[in-house]
């Protein structure tokens, strides 16, 4: 099917206002509710998921656990409108908080949304080398550590994955 350039952009403005309000509430329940009930979502370092609730549960868990937990907006680097077929594709940004010392950390995925008509998405890929995440969690916990405000969360976070 194909859709108007201005039916794109404003859905994916749309879809970037939605993400900033569940970073600002702190509840990533409303995320899932941008996709029709089938979505398929691709999620590189967490599997495929498929239907609307299945993306709910996994956005809710991760996004509520360090280090999603301290990533403070999602804002588009960039990102391109395929008009003829529907899909957005898009390099976005996922910056952390200030781990105390007034330092940066952040890192980026490549995201391909496929827009289902209705303000709906019905397919989303992230991809990411986990390994560029990894290392910026753990520079942003060595950061806070130093800085005296490394949080409990982020500390089982260090033990769980051997940093410990």
């Amino acid at each position: 099917m194909s859709w108007s350039r201005n039916e794109l952009e404003e859905a994916f403005a749309s879809f970037q206002k939605n993400v900033a309000n569940c970073v600002a509430t702190d509840d990533w329940s409303g995320f899932a509710d941008m996709f029709t009930e089938d979505v398929t979502y691709v999620e590189h370092a967490f599997g495929t998921m498929h239907g609307r609730e299945a993306v709910r549960e996994w956005v809710v868990r991760t996004m509520s656990t360090f280090p999603g937990s301290h990533m403070t907006k999602f804002p588009p680097n960039w990102y391109m409108v395929d008009e003829e077929r529907g899909w957005i594709v898009c390099e976005i940004n996922n910056p952390m908080t200030d781990p105390g010392d007034g330092s940066e950390f952040e890192a980026a995925n490549i995201t391909i949304l496929h827009y289902a008509g209705d303000n709906l998405w019905n397919y989303e890929e992230d991809a990411y080398n986990p390994t560029n995440f990894f290392r910026t969690a753990k520079k942003w916990c060595r950061a806070a550590e130093a800085a005296g405000t490394l949080p409990d969360a982020a500390r089982e976070w260090m033990t769980k994955v051997g940093l410990k």
